[in-house]
């Protein structure tokens, strides 16, 4: 029982992990014009953002060693209300970066640890399930912004958004008892856990990153640039209906995990993998259709992140017995680094490349991505097999 109410506790801190990363996207339409930017100027703040966020990640081994578990939860998720509510607050474009700090290290020590702690005690339903309820966080934040621009300003999307994190940080602090067993659990895989260096030398592991790094590129871009895609590509959207389209890609991640979550047992992580890209394939191609109006596209976004959904937590979930348990902490925290670099990166070069060339190039950028995710995760399934990796995965 225990046992079961933790579990219930770490998916709501999955909640919490999503609500913050669809405001930007959602909207930067209205804050760009409050502040009086180029478009392409989200990207830098988002790249602060990731860029704490990579910090973070990287730090989690020394701090889960130094602190418990929940105590890095509650600090992380104290530290993403102080970003919220201070982007609420910001009357200039400069201020964002300031806050973006807090915004971004509270995201990367709490989800390097929760998806080691869930890939090395629980099947992969379990891990899908858990990401599906950070798709549910993305997908609920668009619509508390929707809200805001119709009711006040884009400043009161971030402010309630934070009273929802408050929320969340308090029911935390309540389960802080539930913790006890659980802690016990996660300290007995930190002693003998190899380094980073060691870890880079294990084959497979490079190209597993590379494919992260992809995988996570395409869906940043999605996340915070589909609202400016339809604004700039289908005319006659008021900002309210531009700012929920932030939601699509995080309902299609969703949709994605849930159904992952029922079949991933039965087919193996490899095959999730495979047929998400196949289905992310068939989003883009929806997205770059010439057809009129916005449903096509809002579409093939949600079929997108559909596509994208099991992806991320089947490369996690593979981690330990792709690598062993001795690297599986090593790995997902590279891997959580990599994810934050390519989510760092690729939307605030994606937002230059669209200011000189257009934003309809969007589809292909992604494209680009789904193909070398495919191609370096065949590559690592490959060196892992050379390497004398035995695997428990259905092909």
């Amino acid at each position: 029982m225990m046992g079961s109410l933790l579990l219930a506790v770490i998916y709501l801190i999955f909640v919490s992990l999503g609500l913050p990363d669809s405001l930007l996207g959602s909207g930067w339409p209205s804050m760009q014009v409050d502040f009086g930017v180029p478009s392409s100027h989200a990207g830098y703040v988002s790249m602060t953002i990731s860029l704490m966020t990579v910090i973070s990640a990287l730090a989690s081994p020394r701090l889960i060693r130094r602190f418990q578990t929940q105590w890095i939860v509650i600090v992380s998720i104290g530290m993403t209300v102080l970003g919220l509510l201070g982007f609420s607050f910001c009357g200039s474009y400069g201020a964002l970066f300031l806050f973006a700090i807090p915004y971004g290290l509270g995201a990367g020590a709490v989800d390097a640890a929760i998806n080691n702690y869930v890939a090395l005690h629980y099947p992969s339903s379990v891990m899908n399930f858990l990401h599906c309820f950070y798709g549910v966080g993305a997908m609920i934040s668009p619509f508390i912004m929707s809200m805001a621009l119709k009711m006040a300003m884009w400043n009161d999307g971030y402010r309630w958004t934070a009273f929802l994190q408050m929320g969340i940080l308090l029911i935390v602090i309540i389960s802080l008892p539930l913790w006890k067993a659980g802690q016990a659990e996660v300290k007995e895989e930190s002693p003998g856990s190899a380094g980073i260096q060691e870890t880079l030398k294990v084959p497979g592991v490079i190209p597993t990153l590379t494919a992260f790094f992809a995988c996570c590129s395409g869906e940043a871009t999605c996340s915070l640039w589909t609202p400016s895609y339809f604004a700039s590509t289908k005319a006659g959207l008021d900002a309210q209906t531009v700012a929920s389209f932030g939601s699509l890609i995080f309902g299609g991640l969703m949709l994605g995990r849930l159904i992952s979550g029922f079949i991933s047992n039965r087919l193996g992580d490899r095959m999730m993998i495979r047929l998400g890209i196949c289905v992310e394939f068939a989003g883009i191609l929806l997205v770059a259709l010439p057809l009129k109006g916005y449903l096509p596209a809002a579409v093939g976004f949600a079929v997108i992140g559909t596509g994208l959904g099991p992806v991320y937590p089947a490369i996690q979930h593979m981690a330990p017995v792709n690598f062993g348990k001795r690297y599986s902490s090593s790995v997902i925290g590279l891997q959580m680094a990599s994810a934050y670099i390519g989510t760092t990166l690729m939307p605030m070069v994606f937002g230059h490349i669209q200011q000189a060339v257009g934003i309809r190039i969007m589809p292909y950028w992604i494209l680009l991505f789904a193909v070398l995710n495919l191609t370096f995760l065949e590559f690592a399934y490959r060196l892992v097999a050379n390497g004398g990796k035995k695997h428990e995965y259905k092909r």
